[in-house]
């Protein structure tokens, strides 16, 4: 690996045996990518992330009855990753994992097990059972995704204090406070959104004011206010998609840019990233870019804010895109890299 280059880490879909867990190093000058190392971490790790420290990696994997959270050592040098260790993720079926600003704990969202989970980290990757399993409850209006509910994200807030869970199949998102003492999660509150509208992904702007939310049923954006107390306002919602655009469609990834200025949505049907530009307390569309390949699960900005890297599960590749710093809009780069079924990428943290 060279000096110049980042590492990042890629869950896919896959089988129980089949290599699921990738690490990339990229070129922060021209957005090539490489492939570093593989592991086998289990059916469907649909979800990374690393700690603070960037030392280790973890993934949430979808094993039959009961998730599994794996925690790996990674080589910075060489991205090579070594299983550390393994825990019961709590409920069936995690989708979404993130880790605390202290590295202290991990809270995991679970689609089908409709609840939520925080597990003790230690220090050296290591993974408690979990603390804290809270199931949600209700419905919504959508006869197919919304007969029980489905938490699909669990995102930190800006002061670490707070965790925020969309639930798609409740259309609400739950606001847990963070009791670190107690090793507990705590309810403050629940935002109801529009019915049908499916929430899944949440990203807070870098002021930590505002939080922006993608909403998959529905294929809107809604803008969020975040208040002292930890708790959200609904705010605009403005469409993913064209006005003209007749087919069917699920949104899936959302990002604010490093800047604050623009927000990114993902549309799966349309195979498109739509740009929007930040306009006081809503949102304008920039445009919409075609991602280059088939059903984007996801994408990630790079840490600079000059790159965002696609995730084309149905078209098994990663593409890389261009981002001009004065309109926000995308242009296609001819970089990308073969990966079979990419659903998740994120970066690991620069040294502290």
């Amino acid at each position: 690996m060279t000096t110049a280059e980042r590492i990042a880490a890629v869950g896919t879909y896959s089988a129980a045996t089949d290599e699921s867990v990738h690490t990339v190093g990229v070129d922060p000058d021209t957005g090539s990518m490489r492939r570093l190392d593989a592991v086998a971490a289990g059916p469907d790790p649909t979800f990374v992330t690393f700690g603070p420290s960037g030392e280790y990696l973890y993934a949430a994997v979808r094993e039959e009855e009961e998730g599994a959270i794996r925690s790996y050592a990674i080589d910075r040098d060489t991205g090579e990753l070594t299983e550390r260790d393994s825990a019961r993720s709590g409920a069936a079926a995690p989708c979404y994992c993130s880790v605390d600003e202290t590295g202290e704990f991990l809270l995991v969202a679970h689609y089908a097990g409709g609840a939520v989970s925080m597990l003790p980290l230690d220090p050296d990757g290591g993974i408690d059972s979990p603390a804290e399993v809270i199931e949600h409850h209700g419905s919504s209006v959508d006869p197919e995704r919304q007969t029980a509910p489905h938490p699909h994200s669990i995102t930190l807030g800006p002061e670490n204090r707070f965790a925020y869970v969309p639930d798609l199949g409740t259309d609400q998102v739950h606001v847990y406070a963070v009791e670190r003492d107690e090793a507990s999660l705590s309810r403050v509150d629940a935002v109801d959104l529009a019915p049908g509208s499916g929430p899944r992904h949440l990203s807070f702007a870098p002021d930590g004011e505002r939080a922006y939310l993608i909403n998959e049923l529905d294929s809107t954006v809604t803008v969020l206010r975040r208040e002292s107390d930890g708790t959200l306002t609904e705010g605009a919602t403005v469409s993913t998609l064209p006005s003209e655009f007749e087919g069917d469609n699920k949104t899936a990834e959302i990002a604010v840019h490093p800047s604050g200025e623009f927000v990114y949505g993902s549309n799966r049907g349309l195979d498109t990233v739509v740009t929007f530009a930040v306009e006081g307390e809503t949102l304008e569309r920039v445009g919409q870019t075609p991602t280059g390949g088939e059903w984007p699960r996801h994408f990630a900005i790079a840490p600079d804010g000059e790159r965002l890297f696609a995730e084309n599960r149905h078209t098994d590749d990663i593409v890389a895109f261009d981002i001009d710093a004065e309109t926000g809009r995308l242009s296609a780069t001819d970089e990308s890299l073969s990966v079979s079924e990419p659903v998740c990428m994120q970066w690991q943290p620069n040294r502290n």
